[in-house]
């Protein structure tokens, strides 16, 4: 029994000791085999490994590449504008070696507070060097800073045995206390430029305004002269046509117009006339036959002259002189009556 005991417990320890002295190393990692502090072996290929149990141990460090964020700084560049600059870079562990050396037991805790060291002080002196404006920072020259700051991280953090693949910058924005004073310059100068718009908008508005009403002008100028000459050539047609209507009828134009002045003189309610009563002017109202008072004889005139010159052929130069005279003597009257609004009798 004791040494079924025995045998157990031996059995046992064997299995341990081999598990113990067994361990696997992952494809995304690699591993130091430390014997009391000491680096003793290095397993960077992927499979099954050994070591001594109870006397030697296994430190495994991620071989990806990893991400850092660096805490946002304040830099100043050559322009004495100051910017916060928030950055993150990408490395991995290059010399595990060399990595355990630098960091000790600190392990990935102290490589990242080294490495965000190392970057800020390569942001700040890249950033802050001569001829590196604000502008600059923010231009398309931004991605050669970047690259500049890269390549010095890698020199500084190779000796930590790592690899900086990448620096990026992700906000470049102007302290808090400088935003207000900017946006307000930015406002300013958005107004001002307004402000231009506006004035040569209304400046076009007005030679398009000066245009048009030069247009409007010039137009009611030839619409008038146009006007005036179809008026003056109707006048002419008409005065033409008036002087042929007194040719033909003297007693009847005579009528007619003083017709035209009674419609022009007696219209309006606020009218008033003052004439004597013997005025020319009712000439017309006060003849038996209205508007026509001497009109009678000349009328029939034509009648008796064929009559007589029916009956007696001597008798025609008698009545030939008696029309001459009747139409001599209806000519002031009809002189008297040709245009009564022009008299000195009628006052509006």
């Amino acid at each position: 029994m004791n040494k079924l005991n025995i045998i157990l417990i031996a059995a046992a320890v064997i299995v341990i000791g081999i598990w113990s002295s067994v361990f696997v190393v992952d494809e995304r990692e690699k591993a130091l085999v430390l014997q009391f502090g000491q680096i003793k072996a290095v397993k960077e290929e992927p499979g099954l490994a050994f070591k001594i149990p109870f006397i030697q141990d296994v430190v495994k460090y991620d071989d990806r590449i990893l991400s850092l964020d660096t805490e946002t700084i304040e830099v100043t560049p050559s322009d004495d504008r100051r910017l916060v600059v928030d950055a993150f870079a990408r490395f991995r562990i290059a010399d595990v070696v060399q990595f355990r050396r630098a960091v000790g037991v600190g392990g990935m805790r102290a490589a990242e507070d080294r490495l965000s060291s190392v970057l800020n002080a390569q942001i700040r002196e890249v950033l802050g060097a001569d001829q590196v404006t604000s502008d600059t920072i923010l231009s398309e020259d931004r991605r050669l800073l970047m690259t500049r700051i890269r390549d010095q991280a890698r020199t500084s953090a190779s000796g930590l045995g790592l690899d900086v693949v990448d620096v990026r910058l992700k906000q470049t924005n102007l302290p808090a206390q400088n935003l207000e004073a900017t946006f307000a310059r930015m406002r300013a100068e958005r107004e001002r430029e307004a402000a231009d718009e506006i004035a040569r908008g209304n400046e076009a508005a007005q030679r398009v305004r000066a245009l048009a009403d030069r247009t409007v002008t010039e137009t009611l100028s030839e619409a008038d002269r146009d006007a005036n000459i179809i008026r003056g050539e109707a006048d002419a047609r008409r005065n033409e046509v008036f002087a042929e209507a007194y040719g033909k009828d003297p007693e009847f134009f005579a009528f007619y117009r003083s017709l035209q002045a009674y419609e022009t003189a007696l219209t309006g309610d606020n009218s008033t006339m003052v004439m004597t009563p013997d005025s020319e002017f009712f000439n017309y109202f006060k003849s038996e036959r209205p508007g026509m008072p001497q009109m009678g004889q000349p009328a029939a005139q034509p009648a008796a002259q064929s009559e007589v010159q029916s009956q007696a052929p001597a008798a025609e130069a008698p009545a030939e002189s008696a029309a001459p005279a009747s139409a001599e003597a209806a000519e002031p009257e009809a002189d008297a009556n040709a245009d009564p609004e022009t008299g000195g009798t009628v006052s509006q």
